[in-house]
């Protein structure tokens, strides 16, 4: 990878995002009804490589279910407001109200009040339970630093699926303060996948694949409002971020002697050639929030916000407003808008940029040539 000197004493390395790459044409089309967008992990299969982000503008039971029934797989948030307030629509509607009459700062205040009660065991099993009764897949996300404290009432509910995310998370996290989580040992007491990130790099990603989990969350930041970089200056263009995670899978297959492990690309991907483009760089899957958020039927009601609003010390992002573009099944399958914006039909776009590109299966599709546009 190409390094610039920014300084005397300090080289950086150039990073792409997704927005400066371009997928190439190979030598032969496709009919799109012959391309297949199934995924797996583990023992379960999707028929959609699209992830609805745990965050409660995204995914709430209801929507999970509605995403499994399109194909595609929703993690709910156990630290969010389904797991706090036993009515949170309502509460979700007021805050529509207070951001339209007062503005997002004080919606953002009334947010972070709702975030305080907290979580209700009880209604971690309700939650749960109305995922496993609609006979989709049950996966719920913790942060962490949670882990410890809610994990035991998340297995006790049943989850098929565990996520522990966070803006940035490592397998080596050291602190004085308290006994910082063991990502290996605990991944390797449980029975069921875990997917594990946020990560940006090879290294990062490599040993996060060394703890046992099934998949990585590769990108720092959403497109829900999240302001890490510009409050702790963190984050890695997305493109080179997925393929540097991509060449940690490779490795970690040849030592491992043939564990794959899950590449899910997660950043402010909001239409089908932005999905099209991450798995191409190396993803099998991605994890989308803003384009979610902007469904007529989607948990927040009009408005969005980043979980890391939830952080004590220093929350990050705010309640903001949102156009809605569509039904989340309009936006997922469409049918497109004549506009042809690309934020309806995702799995369309997709479908029809493999097919275009010729390309049958995403594993095959992971080996697309990547242009990068010149600059200067």
């Amino acid at each position: 990878m190409a390094e610039v000197e920014i300084g005397i004493g300090k080289n950086a390395r150039v990073a792409y995002g997704l927005d400066a790459v371009g997928i190439v044409p190979s030598r032969r089309t496709r009919d799109p009804k012959d391309v297949s967008l199934a995924w797996e992990i583990d023992a379960y299969r999707f028929g959609l490589p699209l992830v609805a982000a745990a965050a409660d503008a995204v995914t709430s039971p209801a929507s999970a279910i509605e995403l499994g029934r399109l194909g595609g797989l929703g993690v709910l948030h156990v630290e969010g407001l389904w797991t706090r307030h036993a009515e949170p629509e309502k509460l979700i509607a007021e805050l529509s109200e207070i951001g339209a009459e007062q503005g997002p700062a004080a919606a953002t205040d009334r947010l972070r009040a709702l975030y305080a009660t907290p979580v209700d065991p009880d209604l971690i099993a309700q939650r749960l339970n109305e995922l496993r009764e609609a006979g989709v897949t049950v996966a719920a996300a913790l942060r962490p630093q949670k882990v410890r404290a809610l994990c035991p009432h998340v297995l006790a509910a049943g989850v098929d699926l565990l996520v522990i995310h966070g803006t940035a998370v490592s397998a080596e996290h050291q602190s004085r303060q308290s006994e910082p989580l063991n990502l290996k040992q605990f991944i390797g007491e449980l029975d069921i996948p875990v997917l594990v990130g946020a990560c940006a790099s090879f290294s990062t990603a490599l040993h996060l694949m060394r703890t046992g989990a099934a998949g990585v969350i590769v990108g720092v930041g959403s497109g829900l409002g999240d302001r890490t970089r510009e409050v702790l200056g963190v984050g890695v263009p997305l493109a080179t971020a997925i393929a540097d995670a991509a060449g940690a899978r490779m490795r970690y297959l040849d030592e491992s002697g043939g564990r794959y492990v899950h590449v899910v690309a997660h950043g402010d991907m909001r239409t089908g050639g932005d999905l099209a483009k991450a798995i191409a760089c190396g993803a099998d899957a991605v994890m989308v929030d803003a384009a979610l958020a902007a469904a007529h039927d989607a948990p927040g009601q009009g408005g969005m916000w980043p979980m890391d609003v939830l952080h004590a010390d220093l929350p990050r992002g705010r309640w903001a407003p949102v156009t809605p573009t569509g039904t989340l099944e309009q936006i997922i399958a469409g049918p497109g808008a004549a506009t042809g914006t690309g934020l309806l039909n995702l799995a369309g776009g997709l479908r029809t940029a493999m097919a275009t590109t010729g390309y049958a299966t995403l594993k095959e599709f992971q080996k697309a040539e990547i242009m990068v546009a010149a600059t200067g």
